[in-house]
């Protein structure tokens, strides 16, 4: 059995995914998991559809040094914003197999919500790029592992309506009892 980095509460109303290695930026994955932690899975599959079709924006707000501004950005209060279609891709293909995963263990799709979603870095690839005059510099690729967890929401419990019992302290319970006395006059008089 695969071992994951966050165990749900309830395991049998949840279903997880994972991939390790894949060859997809660590910093642009980063921030595709982060823009869509905590959402329903039909909306965050939407979302990632939209990204897509550059309709909406990824929001950079950890890894967004040199990122171009766009006005798209505005929609999560940041002005750095990125569409990238590679880490949206592998996001997308590993909630469509979270899915399946808790349709097989027949879970409500509907109710499903992203609870864990997390992206860490792979060992880099090794390569080389020949340089002028005879030089040789490293060229590393950033691969990543990412792992979800989808959980069914519960039914909401109303909260109870019984009233508790009021604590005073000493001041409100005097003028309380000042209060009734002067009431049980009036009304005897």
């Amino acid at each position: 059995m695969v071992r994951y980095a966050a165990q749900p509460s309830n395991p049998a109303k949840s279903a997880s995914a994972r991939g390790k290695g894949f060859r997809v930026s660590f910093k642009n994955t980063r921030e595709t998991a982060q823009a869509v932690n905590g959402w329903k899975l039909l909306k965050a599959q939407q979302y990632l559809d939209q990204v897509l079709d550059h309709q909406r924006a990824i929001p950079f707000r950890r890894f967004n040094h040199s990122i171009g501004r766009t006005g798209q950005g505005k929609e999560f209060g940041v002005t750095k914003a990125r569409w990238p279609a590679k880490s949206v891709n592998y996001i997308k293909s590993l909630l469509q197999s979270a899915q399946s995963n808790a349709e097989a263990k027949g879970l409500d799709v509907e109710k499903l919500t992203i609870s864990n979603i997390q992206v860490n870095q792979a060992p880099k690839g090794r390569r080389r790029t020949y340089r002028a005059h005879g030089r040789i510099n490293a060229y590393k690729s950033s691969p990543s592992h990412i792992e979800i967890t989808l959980t069914e929401d519960d039914e909401v419990v109303e909260k109870a309506t019984d009233k508790k019992a009021v604590r005073l302290n000493a001041r409100q319970r005097g003028r309380l009892a000042g209060q009734q006395r002067l009431t049980a006059a009036a009304t005897t008089a």
